[in-house]
């Protein structure tokens, strides 16, 4: 499986341009119920708790769909860091699309467009769009977190995921994400009533292991691209603003080790260094020793090793945004993301 980019790909396509009204209703849906859920879900855990079926679908199902982003969506099917048999290729496409991300193909081509301009003009979501000024970041970090859900056109899944294209049950995955979103919601809530045998119990299986979980899998994911880009430690050399934060680690299973992702976009293993949780290579691991995984990319440390900073605990942001600033420059990240002209 080839993550390469086709030459086809176009060059960083003007951005700012919205998507059409109704699109945009439908992502205020999917970003809106969840967050509203998780809202509510404060004052009802205060008063009623959970029981011990809700906790255990909504970790099951945060396990499932969060690892079907990593270990499916992100590291396989973006990137190649492995190569699946095919029944582990699509449940982890089925796994990814519980997560309510948006379909399959649709996420790889946005995420590889990310990767070809990473924190340069074209990026989908980069935080240093507006500038560097702390009102510009704070703007920059909402835009990459979730504004560019709704102001970005979609990469060309032709131009950027050519590979998934062609392979027809991923496109027929991804053409059926409506019913994987009801699947996201309506799994949860059969199990809870089974397991209660009550429509209390599936109904409030329903909510915390749907949108509440759903919440918390989207705003992960999302930091990554907002926090990820804008702070953390940067042990290696990348041409981009990628940083280590090592606190979103357990939450994201291993992706917030982002500034070694983006020196060594292929990696299987995110998290390198002494003491850097990973739990999607270590699932990626157990795949291949059960012969479902084949052809692992696991890190080359002698390459890393070359790849290494000086001065291995340097930040993004602070006394040492000046100097970083300088070495992406030189790597050919030249100034802010430009704003679109007009």
């Amino acid at each position: 499986m080839s993550s390469e980019i086709s030459d086809a790909a176009p060059p960083a396509a003007a951005r700012g341009r919205s998507r059409p009204t109704g699109e945009q209703l439908m992502i205020g849906v999917f970003v809106a119920v969840p967050f509203l859920a998780l809202l509510a879900a404060v004052p009802l855990a205060w008063r009623h708790g959970l029981s011990p079926v809700d906790l255990t679908l909504a970790v099951a199902f945060y396990l499932v769909s969060g690892l079907g982003i990593t270990v499916g969506f992100h590291r396989h099917f973006t990137h190649g860091s492995f190569k699946a048999r095919r029944p582990l290729r699509i449940a982890l496409a089925l796994a990814g699309s519980l997560a309510v991300q948006g379909p399959l193909i649709t996420w790889v081509a946005d995420h590889r467009k990310h990767h070809r301009y990473s924190d340069r003009d074209g990026d989908p979501h980069s935080p240093w769009r507006y500038g560097h000024s702390p009102r510009a970041l704070a703007k920059g970090m909402l835009y990459a977190h979730l504004g560019w859900l709704f102001e970005t056109e979609h990469a060309s899944p032709r131009a950027y995921a050519p590979d998934l294209v062609r392979d027809r049950a991923l496109m027929l995955i991804s053409r059926r994400f409506g019913l994987l979103v009801l699947a996201s919601l309506a799994l949860p809530a059969l199990l809870g009533g089974a397991l209660s045998w009550s429509w209390q119990g599936a109904l409030t299986a329903l909510f915390w292991a749907g949108p509440v979980r759903i919440c918390l899998v989207h705003h992960v994911t999302w930091s990554i691209n907002s926090i990820c880009h804008a702070t953390g430690s940067r042990p290696f050399r990348s041409r981009d603003r990628s940083g280590n934060v090592w606190w979103l680690a357990p939450l994201s299973f291993g992706e917030s080790w982002h500034n070694l992702h983006h020196a060594d976009p292929t990696s299987a293993r995110h998290g390198v260094l002494p003491g850097q949780l990973d739990a999607s290579a270590r699932l990626i691991r157990w795949f291949e020793r059960l012969g479902w995984a084949y052809d692992v990319r696991w890190p080359d440390h002698r390459r890393h090793a070359a790849r290494r900073e000086p001065d291995a605990d340097s930040r993004v942001g602070g006394e040492r945004a000046g100097a970083d600033r300088a070495r992406a420059d030189a790597a050919g990240v030249s100034g802010p993301v430009r704003p679109p002209r007009g």
